[in-house]
């Protein structure tokens, strides 16, 4: 079978990677440069412990508080376009316990082998830079660890038990936080990847598998004999006859879908990092700043800071407001962190693709049997990468899935 895979991302590379394993003839199309929208600039990590849906008991609601404040870490921008407007009111819909709880389960059955995938990677001769540093969970107030206590059982039900620490315990175990994190959760099990490096190594996987990577090359249109794509038509108009198509192009997914026949509702939840190198302190393991909802990922030779979420942005433009935001999260949550630390590079911002219900979207389109799409992923793109690619795969090559037919609904496109 012929594939064309729409999406130079970490989700559309390893796609690929699952077909051209599996003996079909891929060619990948990216319209910039692979790698380099937000599967370059995410928290670089495997984020098994942080699974939890964007939706929640009142995230929309804290995000209109949080409108007037431009440092908030969750934003949500007053004009917008109806398509976001009816995105936001169907994401509001979500925020209750019950499909916050589903949400949950499904990010944790489908990610529950993240770890065993990727080592299976490298197993394969994909080379990228990975750690086990485990993940800490790192609250100001007793409150915000109790309401994220109350998830700790989702967790334990697939084997990630976290370790609670308080005081002098939690700082014993990250001898650089500041007195004002007084406790936290622990979780072994999450790991760290320097993403440009995954990206480059499942790109000479694929140039080992003949798979063509096309960069630069976006698509214009699709072409149609009733219910079957047969070709793929880029902007520069050359025709790529295809068996089938798959659409992993992260926030221009839901444009390209509409060119097959579906809307889906996948919009922009604009995210930030900062790169220091050197690291300005010497951390033991990695971080969340709950309070501030900002990453903290120690790699080889350097730092990574992300975090907040920017819902109504149209481009990637940076907020050097909600960059100072970030920077001030270190320096009041690390006590050597000093005031202007050196080796900071310029600050990344990027669009994350997000789905009102807070779920990844994988399978068939339906609008044409051989199209299928998988994105969606939120900010757990580099986590459920291997999974989303296999779980596709197995769709696509009727192969039986690992996943329940439950499970492969509350996932699959026909959910809209």
């Amino acid at each position: 079978m012929k594939v064309v895979v729409v999406g130079g991302g970490v989700v559309g590379l390893s796609s690929a990677y699952e077909l051209a394993s599996a003996g079909c003839e891929v060619i990948l199309l990216e319209a910039e440069a692979c790698g380099a929208g937000a599967s370059h600039g995410n928290a670089a990590k495997v984020a098994l412990a942080e699974s939890t849906p964007v939706p929640g008991p009142g995230v929309l609601l804290q995000g209109i508080r949080w409108m007037l404040k431009p440092d908030s870490p969750l934003s949500i921008r007053p004009s917008l376009a109806p398509g976001y407007l009816k995105f936001l009111l169907r994401m509001a819909l979500h925020c209750n316990a019950r499909d916050f709880e589903a949400g949950l389960d499904v990010h944790l059955r489908l990610g529950e082998d993240a770890n065993g995938l990727f080592d299976e990677y490298q197993h394969q001769g994909i080379g990228f830079e990975m750690h086990d540093r485990g993940v800490l969970l790192a609250f100001e107030t007793a409150e915000r660890f109790e309401e994220h206590s109350r998830s700790l059982e989702a967790f334990a039900s697939v084997g990630h038990l976290a370790d609670e620490l308080h005081g002098d315990d939690l700082l014993e175990t990250e001898p650089a936080l500041s007195e004002r994190i007084r406790h936290g959760l622990f979780f072994p099990a999450d790991r760290q990847i320097e993403p440009d490096s995954l990206t480059h190594g499942l790109l000479g996987k694929l140039d080992e598998l003949g798979v063509k990577v096309r960069e630069g090359v976006a698509v214009r249109s699709f072409v149609r004999c009733s219910d079957t794509v047969t070709a793929v038509v880029t902007t520069d108009a050359e025709v790529i006859a295809t068996d089938a198509v798959v659409i992993a192009a992260g926030v221009p997914t839901g444009a390209l879908l509409a060119e097959l026949g579906r809307r889906l509702p996948i919009y922009s939840g604009k995210g930030y990092s900062i790169d220091y190198s050197p690291a300005p302190i010497d951390l033991r393991t990695s971080l969340t700043l709950e309070d501030t909802r900002v990453a903290v990922t120690p790699l080889n030779g350097m730092l990574r800071l992300a975090g907040t979420m920017e819902f109504g942005s149209r481009d990637d433009e940076g907020n050097d407001i909600r960059v100072e935001a970030i920077r001030r999260a270190a320096r009041q949550s690390f006590r050597d962190w000093g005031d202007e630390p050196t080796g900071e590079r310029a600050p990344w911002a990027g669009s994350r693709p997000m789905t009102p219900d807070g779920l990844p979207v994988i399978g068939s389109l339906g609008t044409a049997k051989n199209a299928y799409v998988n994105s969606g992923h939120s900010m757990l793109g580099l986590t459920l990468a291997p999974a989303s690619a296999k779980v596709l795969a197995d769709i696509m090559l009727g192969r039986k899935s690992t996943l329940s037919s439950d499970l492969l609904a509350r996932i699959s496109p026909k959910r809209f």
